[in-house]
């Protein structure tokens, strides 16, 4: 509908050009809205306001000659002017009722269309680094990319997870001289359990013997000329970490898969040729034994052009030449059209001096579209980053675990009846669930507060709210199963029914948000929106007791609503329960 508005408003902007009234270089960008006030009609614009200086014209007359050049239109009933010039359109009813059947009969999609035109996209996120267990931080990166890619996959865009893990670099010589260490010392009994142990271990190892830290160096050496030994210790760190990642995100119900990973060793081969091309393109200049790309986009205190090096005097390369490298392969090889990256806001800088370097340099052209979906921190009650109350990092393995045991003391409270294994499959979805949740419904670019008592309630903006409003819809229909009457009309006369209706024909316009944006929040809020407006209705207009005809609409109104509730939170990775 916001589409058909926009056309809509495009033609009448056009015939106003053609009768001079409005430049015809006047581009203007068109933006409707849905309103949060029903007596406002069903959308909004300010393009009278923003096209009325330029016509030399107040906003209200700009508004009643845009009115008047509106082509009409069986979905539009009435259009009015409000305020000072704001343009609000009533939706026909006969026109939405139209929708919802359309809607019901396009299944789990809820009328959802696929794009026209899809494009090749490359979502960059999660990336943990090997021999490192996955902590906190690594949620919001992961979550957030995940549930973007579910909705681009679902508009019918080819999506290609590149899991960026930190597999290179000169850490690995020191982690594979312990890796060799414990071999010889434990055999066939070794086990990498604790990553972070072996971390540890590694690293004062490397501080404290001399012998040790030499043999590392020469490691690091031995690995970046490709000797074999080197690769297959590599490997084994790769796997055992990754092995250890593949269980949370089996348990996050995340998407990617060892099929996704794309890591730094990846790019390494490109980063010759990478530094040769801006050299001979001029771009890459000697300064100080180092290769520098000096930007003009970026300056320094005095005003002059900062420069990026791609390549220290000692040979080695840094992680811009591999982003670089990195921007490269997936407009060349991969064939993307888009890239997001979702990473934190700290790497903002970093990432935009890459990309300024690789389109300089051809690898990028303006048509692909390289995005940073930064996103803030996740902190503590005491506004700092959430740790341990030792001061450690949380791994996010325990705190997934914690989640799962807090929702299982609350779910028994509730109904201390309930048996052992189903208790166990309804706290899984719940914990995991609300962990996702509180991180999904957060606007991703601000920091936010992780608070137990806020993210595990059936009140609120949470998924066990959501979770447990679709379960009440389900079991309202499990109770009518097979008594809908599927080809009785709508019939839509209440205020909460209308509320209702307007909101159930938002959810595409929600799911093109959440994939232009890469804002899951909106998702989020669309939801919980609809479970609020679907418990007033609920509560306003009686079902049972209701008439034939109102009766088959109704239950078909909550038929659409508990296909939206799950499909939406489906696309966030959430699960749904039919019983709770």
């Amino acid at each position: 509908m916001k589409e058909l508005i926009e056309q809509l408003l495009s033609t009448a902007v056009s015939s106003l050009q053609q009768q001079g009234v409005i430049a015809s270089d006047v581009t203007p960008r068109i933006q409707v809205d849905r309103t949060r006030d029903p007596t406002h009609g069903d959308f909004a614009t300010n393009l009278a306001m923003l096209l009325a200086k330029g016509a030399g014209k107040p906003p209200r007359d700009m508004a009643a000659l845009l009115i008047a050049a509106l082509p009409p239109h069986a979905a539009v009933a009435k259009v009015e002017i409000a305020g000072p010039g704001f343009i609000n359109l009533f939706a026909a009813s006969d026109f939405q009722s139209q929708q919802l059947e359309a809607m019901l009969a396009d299944g789990e999609r809820a009328g959802v269309t696929p794009v026209s035109q899809p494009q090749t996209i490359v979502v960059d996120y999660s990336a943990p680094n090997v021999a490192k267990e996955m902590a906190v931080h690594h949620i919001r990166s992961t979550v957030i990319g995940d549930a973007v890619t579910r909705t681009l996959e679902f508009l019918g865009h080819k999506v290609i997870r590149a899991n960026h893990i930190g597999d290179w670099g000169t850490q690995f010589g020191m982690l594979i001289a312990y890796l060799e260490k414990m071999e010889n010392e434990h055999a066939s009994d070794l086990q990498l359990a604790d990553l972070e142990a072996f971390y540890r271990e590694a690293k004062k190892h490397y501080d404290d013997d001399a012998a040790f830290a030499e043999r590392a160096r020469a490691y690091v050496v031995k690995l970046q000329g490709g000797d074999d030994y080197c690769l297959t210790m590599w490997r084994k760190l790769v796997a055992v970490t990754m092995e250890q990642n593949q269980r949370i995100y089996d348990r996050l119900s995340v998407s990617l898969s060892n099929a996704d990973i794309m890591g730094e060793s990846l790019y390494n081969p490109l980063l010759p040729q990478v530094v040769a091309d801006l050299k001979a393109q001029g771009l890459a200049v000697e300064d100080d034994g180092a290769q520098v790309v000096f930007l003009d986009e970026f300056k320094g205190k005095d005003g002059e052009a900062r420069g990026v090096i791609v390549q220290k005097r000692d040979g080695g390369y840094l992680y811009t030449t591999s982003d670089i490298a990195c921007a490269k392969y997936r407009v060349e090889t991969l064939g993307a059209e888009r890239v997001l990256y979702f990473i934190d806001s700290r790497q903002a800088e970093h990432l935009q001096q890459a990309w300024t370097i690789a389109r300089k340099a051809g690898y990028v052209p303006a048509s692909v579209s390289l995005e940073h979906h930064a996103f803030g921190m996740m902190l503590g009650k005491d506004g700092r980053p959430f740790k341990t109350r030792s001061g450690g990092t949380v791994k996010l393995a325990d705190l997934l675990g914690e989640a799962v045991e807090r929702a299982g003391s609350l779910i028994r409270s509730k109904n201390p009846e309930i048996s052992d294994s189903e208790l166990a499959t309804i706290a899984e979805a719940v914990g995991i669930g609300a962990v996702k949740y509180a991180d999904l419904s957060k606007n991703r670019t601000t920091d936010y507060i992780f608070d137990w008592d806020n993210m595990i309630t059936f009140e609120g903006n949470t998924a066990p709210y959501m979770q447990y409003a679709y379960t009440r819809v389900a079991s309202l229909l499990a109770r009518h199963a097979g008594a809908i009457d599927m080809a009785a009309p709508f019939a839509i006369e209440h205020e909460r029914e209308q509320e209702l209706v307007t909101q159930l024909l938002a959810f595409n316009d929600a799911v093109q948000s959440v994939a232009a944006k890469g804002m899951p929040h909106l998702m989020c809020a669309y939801l919980y929106e609809l479970a609020g407006r679907f418990s007033s209705f609920y509560e306003a207009c009686p079902i049972l007791s209701a008439e034939a005809t109102v009766k088959a609409s109704r239950l078909k109104l909550a038929l659409l609503t508990a296909r939206v509730l799950k499909r939406g939170l489906g696309l966030l990775g959430i699960h749904t329960l039919e019983k709770m």
